[in-house]
């Protein structure tokens, strides 16, 4: 059997999303070759687009990237085989991320499609209640194809009292909420983030010092430095191109290395992982990456590899992370899959 640290679940768009998928993906890594071997596919859901896991327990968690959007819910077998758990409807279309609070109680998605927040409760075997809260952000931004009404695309649980952070592409915006634990519900912290007309927001990355963090800007290429002040209220602090390549830059995932030197942005259109140097000013390019596919939608930092799913190239490629440098090598040869959006390990 497979120690649980050495599974990764994958997830993409099925043909319900306009994608291959056959659903969740089990591979086995090598944690030191970076390898991954699959194991087939371990739920059939359609279009499991992005995936999370509970703190504590071994359960997964999907949306299903839908007009009726839903979350699903399994449990993990050693093998990381899944065993359903149940579904829950978000209440909107197209919900294409979630979180799990840091203490297990709840569960947020995303509705890109409905530009909402949906909250469930988890109880203690992790599985998700009825939907307690759905709270719809009203407003449009200046492009008026991807911006046309409000587009939730990420959620952010906070750490020791931290707000919820919400960041949608359709309002230019970040929200910060509050969780009413007891209810379920959540409580807006006022005003809401407004980055300049036309970035479209995508995702967030918090540094691992729980002072700034950094915003993929999917419209404009852009990454956005933000710092924390002592009321959870963001400052921004500058912008740097997530690529400085040519052609259509459409950055997507964002993450912060776990030691906090280095900073990762996928390129869609160019096809690159862009690598910034991480100090206490902006930050610094240190190199960009060509990841072999044109469409890197999503990627995981895990020991010492990095994976990039490519959800238009069919494969997750890895890469060994250089200890010194940060920049990404690739190793070995890519996963062969149908419409990658999202690797978990």
């Amino acid at each position: 059997m497979a120690g649980p640290g050495e599974i990764v679940h994958i997830g993409g768009y099925t043909a319900a999303g306009g994608g291959r998928a056959t659903g969740i993906v089990a591979a086995r890594r090598d944690p030191k070759t970076g390898e991954l071997t699959s194991l087939g596919t371990v739920a059939d859901t359609a279009s499991p687009s992005f995936l999370a896991r509970h703190p504590r327990l071994p359960v997964l968690y999907a949306v299903n990237e839908l007009p009726d959007g839903q979350i699903s819910a399994w449990r993990v077998g050693a093998d990381g085989d899944l065993s359903a758990l149940g579904s829950r409807p978000t209440g909107a279309a197209e919900p294409c991320h979630l979180a799990v609070a840091p203490d297990g109680g709840y569960l947020f998605a995303a509705n890109y499609g409905g530009g909402s927040v949906a909250v469930f409760p988890l109880d203690v075997d992790g599985v998700p209640g009825e939907r307690t809260d759905l709270v719809e952000h009203q407003g449009r931004g200046a492009d008026p194809e991807r911006q046309e009404q409000a587009h939730a695309h990420m959620v952010s649980p906070g750490t020791g009292g931290g707000p919820l952070l919400v960041v949608d592409l359709g309002t230019d915006s970040i929200y910060r909420y509050d969780l009413d634990a007891a209810s379920g519900r959540l409580v807006p912290r006022a005003p809401r983030v407004r980055t300049a007309p036309g970035v479209g927001p995508r995702h967030l990355a918090r540094h691992p010092d729980g002072r700034r963090c950094y915003v993929a800007g999917e419209l404009d290429g852009s990454v956005l430095v933000y710092a924390f002040t002592d009321d959870g209220a963001l400052r921004q602090q500058g912008r740097v191109d997530a690529s400085d390549r040519a052609g259509h830059v459409q950055p997507s995932e964002i993450a912060v290395g776990p030691d906090g030197r280095y900073l990762y942005v996928a390129n869609r259109g160019v096809g690159t992982v862009t690598v910034f140097a991480v100090g206490a000013d902006l930050p610094e390019l240190v190199e960009e990456v060509e990841t072999g596919g044109e469409w890197p939608r999503h990627f995981a930092l895990t020991g010492e590899h990095l994976y990039v799913a490519d959800e238009r190239a069919d494969m997750v490629r890895t890469f060994r992370v250089d200890p010194v440098t940060g920049v990404p090598v690739p190793v070995g040869e890519p996963l062969t899959i149908a419409s990658p959006t999202c690797v978990l390990p």
